[in-house]
């Protein structure tokens, strides 16, 4: 079977404007979680999020491509554009050989919605011409594959905040069947509107600590209350082995085991003990050719909520048995928050960058231990440790669960 390896990133998060920027404040334990600016937060029972600021859609597209693309497919260029750049593709030279697939749990949910305002207040006929083609979820592919002339396969995976990191499994089996030798994978999220802010917040979701937002995503610690609402952009560039060696790539790393599974228990709960969560562990594994002790880092779903840190504990321990505690667990949503359809993605290049830089990113906000939940959460500061391979988990409403794990090139 083809191998498949990572020959460039990007990434546009709360954090950072670029992987390094988002890397170094990780690595640093910075947060991103503020209250929201983009409009007033004040009537909303969870009123902070982590926002892309100062973001400049013109760096990646022209001005009126811009205009005419919604703002998660801005995020998706952008976070495409880094990535390409990163691994110095010649699309010219094999255009048909490149594909792309940028995963999204919303799509373009904010134009969406301004036009059903405009319809409302001034009539249908001033509708734009381009919602469409602005809402629709695979706007985000289209876009990336038409800026940069990519005409390999090109598809969006929407399986909410699995999406993305479905989007890079999939992508693989796409240069193992032949029909491209290099994908563009990844996901990208805008949903930092106050009618997604008002719906997590009726479903108790997300946090309410509005009093201190900076400490609000909490993954693991006995006081979480809720996710905190993220947006931006993440992309990487998967290709197979032997082409990446001709070409004279660097390698960030190898994708050697996926795993995907539904837990046909819940529309918005995991399954009890993590169950579907650990079939997907244990499929990544077996298709790895890896025992559970050769994982040495888990970059976990880890969202802040009380019911996944605690179904996903269980699901690690069910895996990996007394070996999960050696384990190295950490959650950078603690530092972005949930960018939910882009955070596969941006946790996949967290692994590789791990890898890369033996410094295990910590999970902050983590003060008070819950007494269930006693792996090591890498609390509050960078560690550094050599690893070989690691593992991210991702799980999304509707009971959607991903696997990824790399290894070092």
């Amino acid at each position: 079977m083809k191998r498949i390896v990572i020959t460039g990133i990007g990434a546009v998060t709360p954090i950072g404007d670029t992987v390094d920027a988002t890397w170094d404040s990780m690595l640093h334990g910075r947060g991103g979680i503020a209250r929201i600016t983009r409009f007033d937060p004040t009537p909303y029972e969870s009123q902070m999020a982590g926002e892309v600021k100062n973001f400049d859609p013109t760096k990646y597209m022209d001005r009126k491509d811009a205009r005419r693309t919604d703002r998660f497919a801005q995020f998706a260029v952008a976070a495409a554009s880094q990535a390409m750049t990163d691994a110095k593709l010649d699309v010219a030279k094999e255009p048909e050989r490149i594909g792309v697939s940028i995963a999204t749990g919303v799509g373009g949910l904010e134009t969406l919605i301004d036009q059903v305002l405009l319809m409302e207040k001034r009539g249908p006929s001033r509708l734009s011409p381009f919602l469409v083609p602005m809402l629709m979820a695979n706007a985000g592919s289209a876009q990336v594959s038409m800026q940069f002339g990519l005409k390999g396969p090109n598809l969006t995976h929407v399986s909410a905040c699995a999406s993305s990191a479905h989007a890079i499994g999939e992508c693989a089996a796409i240069i193992q069947r032949d029909q491209a030798d290099i994908m563009v994978a990844g996901g990208a999220e805008a949903a930092v509107l106050p009618l997604a802010i008002a719906a997590f917040s009726s479903m108790h979701a997300m946090s309410r600590r509005n009093d201190d937002p900076e400490h609000s995503s909490r993954p693991f610690d006995k006081d979480r209350d809720g996710f905190t609402l993220s947006e931006g952009g993440a992309a990487v560039v998967l290709e197979e082995r032997e082409h990446a060696l001709a070409r004279g790539a660097h390698i960030y790393g190898e994708l050697v085991g996926y795993g995907a599974t539904s837990d046909a228990y819940h529309i918005t709960s995991p399954s009890p003990e993590g169950e579907g969560n650990a079939r997907s562990m244990r499929m990544a594994l077996t298709g790895a050719k890896l025992a559970p002790t050769d994982i040495e880092y888990i970059n976990a779903h880890g969202t802040s909520t009380q019911p996944n840190d605690r179904e996903e504990t269980a699901a690690i321990k069910h895996v990996f048995g007394e070996h999960a505690y050696k384990l190295l667990v950490s959650s950078t949503k603690s530092m972005t928050g949930h960018l939910l359809g882009a955070a596969g993605a941006i946790e996949a290049i967290v692994c590789l960058l791990t890898i890369r830089d033996g410094c295990i990113p910590p999970t902050i906000n983590y003060t008070t231990p819950d007494p269930a939940l006693d792996l090591d959460y890498v609390p509050n500061t960078a560690r550094p440790k050599e690893i070989k391979t690691a593992l991210s988990n991702s799980m999304g409403f509707g009971g959607h669960n991903a696997t990824l794990i790399f290894t070092k090139a």
